[in-house]
């Protein structure tokens, strides 16, 4: 059994009051010739997070093995990994097998779950719910057992309990049915499927689903409009046996009646995390910065050019195909922005392992090929298209912005779009998809588009191009206050206050 397995290895010293899970943890390994291992720590809210609640707090971050290196890693430490690796935080990585992490990561949540929350299905060939799909959704339901079995083994008595993302949709159920002590929240970092949407999934697949998540005491979401999508699903998969609340001076809340149990309650809290303004402003000051900053600089060929910069994973949602064809259309229809502004695009690719994603990338390149050769001069490149992560370039870029497209057709909110108003160094305006969930924070202050429409979003990028100093700088002044009203740190801390209370 593969919960038996992981509960074996995953022992760790019990009595932890505060305890994160996630998939990918705050440190990757590499194995390098000779066998020595190599730790990569991460960033992210989460590190910001787990870091600000002081040395004082007893806790534990419990993730999985993501790769070779990390189940190295495992093997050598037992999964307790040293806390010089980690940056002094206790992190407990598991070792899943790697065939059942491939399901449920590949299988179910990035090609089912993602795809149901962002709403990228062609209906009339896909999803397909066969014996396949069943089989990868036992390793979904013995992936998040494992990490429930961790969890349960590690928390003291009482404990706090931060469950983050769709991989991990289960588990607060799990984790109350073996553990009614703890307290436990449940954090979606992507949008929630409409109610009509969710539906198609199989009827016991959604109500697993959304009985996982109540077993928390508090679902939380980046937006309201996620948060009211959640709260639709409950009442249309489970019917008679939830009932929707709103009192008048506190949260939400969902009351469900499990058969033979006592009705449980299920807090629904809206956290926009924002952007870490401290930090982007001196991470983007540092010498790589300042070489990447000459190089672009280089590329773009020109003092007077401007720049619409981009910054994605080539991720279907991203919507970057769009973009460039948004972009095409801005120079055939507006020839006087030929050889005055350069599209510097920062396609990282991901999820390679997936066919669509292989095909999304390469089509990706294909375009910024085709705008290059129907427009290019001898001293101006329309697209300067970029594939090889770099935080520093993409850093660079931002504070070369004249004008950032963030075009998603369907974001849980998207950070590029508060990040580049606040490291932007002459002013940038933001031509935003009005379906992330940025717009609910950003969308006042921002050119705003339907990320379907690429002459309107053509338009958008004349418009921003064409925004007087004045009227920049103000609204970047108002889009950077308004992306860090939420830091990192904060937005961990305010869950972990809010789930104590």
């Amino acid at each position: 059994m593969v919960s038996e397995t992981v509960s074996e290895r995953s022992a760790v010293q019990p009595g932890a009051d505060v305890l994160v899970a996630s998939n990918r943890g705050p440190v990757s390994y590499t194995v390098a010739e000779g066998g020595a291992l190599t730790a990569k720590r991460g960033g992210g809210g989460l590190v910001s997070g787990l870091s600000a609640i002081g040395p004082d707090t007893d806790a534990v971050w419990v993730c999985a093995a993501l790769g070779e290196g990390d189940r190295e890693a495992v093997r050598r430490t037992g999964g307790l990994l040293d806390v010089a690796e980690t940056g002094g935080q206790r992190v407990r990585m598991l070792d899943i097998p790697a065939d059942v992490h491939a399901a449920a990561y590949n299988g179910i949540a990035n090609s089912v779950l993602w795809f149901v929350h962002h709403m990228l299905y062609q209906t009339p060939l896909e999803p397909v719910f066969d014996t396949e799909f069943r089989a990868q959704w036992a390793s979904y339901e013995a992936y998040n057992t494992a990490f429930a079995e961790a969890l349960a083994a590690a928390a003291a008595p009482g404990a706090a309990v931060l469950v983050q993302d769709y991989h991990l949709a289960l588990v607060p159920g799990m984790l109350r049915e073996s553990r009614p002590d703890l307290r436990i929240a449940h954090f979606s970092h992507t949008p929630w499927a409409p109610a009509e949407y969710f539906a198609m999934l199989p009827d016991d697949i959604q109500q697993k689903l959304v009985t996982g998540l109540l077993g928390a005491d508090h679902a939380n979401f980046l937006t309201q409009r996620w948060a009211r999508a959640f709260m639709g699903c409950c009442q249309q998969t489970l019917g008679n046996d939830c009932e929707a609340l709103w009192p008048r001076d506190e949260e939400p809340y969902l009351r469900t009646f499990p058969p033979g149990l006592t009705a449980r309650r299920t807090s629904i809290g809206v956290y926009g995390l924002g952007a870490d303004a401290e930090f982007l402003r001196e991470r983007a000051f540092r010498p790589d910065v300042e070489e990447r900053l000459a190089a672009l600089r280089e590329q773009i060929g020109g003092p007077d050019r401007k720049t619409i910069v981009r910054v994605d994973r080539t991720e279907l949602s991203k919507n970057i195909v769009r973009g460039l064809l948004a972009y095409r259309r801005l120079l055939a229809d507006r020839p006087q922005w030929r050889e005055r502004v350069v599209h510097l695009a920062f396609a990282y690719p991901s999820r390679q392992d997936l066919a669509v994603y292989r095909e999304y990338t390469a089509q990706v390149g294909r375009l910024a090929e085709e705008i290059n050769a129907a427009y290019g001069t001898e001293g101006w490149q329309p697209v300067v298209l970029h594939v090889k992560d770099d935080f520093a370039r993409s850093l660079a870029a931002y504070r070369l912005a004249d004008v950032a497209l963030v075009n998603p057709i369907r974001d849980g909110m998207n950070l590029v779009a508060k990040e580049v108003p606040v490291v932007s160094e002459r002013g940038c305006a933001l031509v935003l998809s009005r379906e992330a969930g940025a717009y609910q924070e950003l969308g006042e202050d921002a050119l705003c588009v339907n990320p379907y429409d690429v002459t309107a979003t053509a338009q958008a990028l004349h418009e921003a191009l064409s925004m007087d100093d004045a009227e920049r700088s103000a609204r970047t002044q108002r889009l950077a206050a308004a992306a860090t009203a939420l830091p990192p740190a904060r937005w961990f801390l305010d869950q972990l206050r809010a789930l104590k209370a």
